[in-house]
């Protein structure tokens, strides 16, 4: 049986701040959504080392750090004005826009 993705109210080049697991309270932007695992990457955040194998004879081998994804459930929206938030929707027109649940600016 094969898993819907799911809709993300977060996209990249959003904001974010861990609220569980070992970075909790770090804070990034999101670099990547993998929507089928419900998983995202943040820059700077959830660094793990991986042995990484020669590809060519310039490249180097080795252990190397990189990011990897976090649940999306553990992560939340950063307002500039109130901080860590929820995410509601106000309807303009025919436009959807996403704003603070908190002070009600558009995020």
């Amino acid at each position: 049986m094969a898993e819907t993705a799911h809709k993300f109210k977060l996209k990249k080049e959003d904001t974010v701040q861990i609220i569980a697991g070992k970075d909790k309270g770090k804070r990034g932007r999101i670099i990547k959504i993998l929507r089928d695992k419900d998983r995202v990457i943040v820059e700077g955040a959830n660094i793990v080392k991986k042995a990484q194998k020669r590809r060519n004879q310039q490249d180097r081998g080795g252990i190397i750090e990189i990011e990897a994804p976090l649940h999306s459930s553990n992560l939340m929206i950063v307002c500039k004005k109130c901080g860590p938030t929820r995410i509601g929707y106000k309807i303009d027109g025919a436009k959807k826009n996403r704003v603070c649940r908190k002070c009600g600016e558009a995020l």
